[in-house]
C-alpha cells in the first residue's frame, strides 16, 4: 500500500466527478449518434431505450457534455497553455511514445500532446454545439434554410467522428501510461510517477511544499 507521504494530489474530487459524469454522458451521446451515422450500427440507439427516446435524449445529453467540458475548460485551461518547453516534447516524441529515457523535457502538469488533445476537444465540442442547435428539429431547425441545415449536418458529423477519435486517443494514452487511470480514479499519483512524467510540475509542487518550511 502506498505511503500517504509518497502521494501527490493531481485531480480534485469535483474535477474527477465532472470527468466521470462527462464520460457517461459522452458514451450515450456518441453511441446514439453513431447509430444514425452508420446504418449498420442502428442497434446502438437501444442504449437510450427506443429510437424515438434516443432522438429526444441525444441533444440534451450533448448539451450536458458541452457544459461539463466548459467546467473542465475553466479548471484546466491555464494548465494547457503552450510554453517554449513544449517544443522539447515534440522533438523527443519518439522517446515519449516508446517510453525510452531521453533528455529532460520540463513537462508541466500536462504534456504537449495532452495540450493539443485538450484544445482539439474544445474546438470539436463548440462545432458540435452550434451545428447541433441548428439542426435540432424540435426547437431551432425551422429558423434556418435547407442549405444551412445541410452544412450543419455535415459539420456535426465530421466533428462528432473527430471527437470520438480524440476521446479514443485520450483513453489509449491513459492506458498506455501506467498510473494515469488510477490517478483519475483516486485523484492521487505517486511522487515517482509525477517526477517521471511531469518533472516541471513535480518541481513546482515540491517547491510549494518546501516554501513554508523556509
Amino acid at each position: 500500500m502506498t505511503d500517504k507521504n509518497d502521494r501527490i494530489l493531481r485531480t480534485k474530487f469535483v474535477e474527477r466527478l465532472c470527468h466521470w459524469t462527462l464520460v457517461a454522458c459522452f458514451m450515450f451521446t456518441a453511441l446514439s449518434g453513431l447509430s444514425w451515422f452508420f446504418p449498420s450500427l442502428s442497434w446502438l440507439n437501444s442504449v437510450l431505450g427506443t429510437p424515438q427516446m434516443a432522438r429526444i435524449l441525444h441533444p440534451f445529453l450533448g448539451i450536458a457534455v458541452f457544459l461539463a467540458l466548459c467546467f473542465m475548460f475553466i479548471r484546466f485551461a491555464h494548465h494547457n497553455t503552450f510554453r517554449k518547453t513544449d517544443l522539447a516534447w515534440f522533438r523527443n516524441i519518439g522517446n515519449v511514445l516508446m517510453m525510452r529515457k531521453g533528455p529532460r523535457l520540463y513537462i508541466g502538469k500536462y504534456n504537449a500532446g495532452q495540450k493539443v488533445l485538450f484544445w482539439l476537444i474544445m474546438a470539436a465540442i463548440c462545432v458540435l454545439l452550434v451545428s447541433g442547435l441548428m439542426m435540432w428539429r424540435a426547437y431551432f431547425a425551422e429558423y434556418f434554410p435547407i442549405w444551412a441545415l445541410r452544412l450543419a449536418i455535415l459539420a456535426h458529423s465530421i466533428a462528432g467522428i473527430g471527437l470520438i477519435l480524440l476521446i479514443l486517443g485520450h483513453i489509449y494514452m491513459g492506458l498506455w501510461v501506467r498510473g494515469s487511470i488510477s490517478g483519475m480514479a483516486t485523484g492521487y499519483v505517486s511522487r515517482k510517477w509525477a517526477h517521471h512524467h511531469h518533472d516541471r510540475w513535480y518541481d513546482e509542487i515540491k517547491a510549494a511544499e518546501e516554501a513554508p518550511k523556509a
